[in-house]
């Protein structure tokens, strides 16, 4: 849990879950949910870092589709 405490993203998003699994009348175990938090996290972290918007690295010259 030691690795949650520190991040509160991480920590709303693993009571979230354990919330969730118990909904559903599942029992949530602990060191699975933990992995299922943080592969969701760094998985919505890359999408961001990926967005075309995002990238620090084109040009200004670059001509990107606008978002409407």
């Amino acid at each position: 849990m030691c690795l949650l405490c520190d991040d509160e993203k991480a920590y709303q998003a693993y009571m979230d879950y354990l919330d969730a699994m118990e909904r559903q009348g599942k029992v949530a175990d602990p060191d699975k949910a933990m992995d299922a938090i943080l592969d969701g996290l760094q998985a919505a972290d890359k999408a961001r870092r990926d967005a075309p918007e995002n990238d620090k690295t084109l040009s200004p010259f670059f001509c990107s589709p606008v978002n409407k």
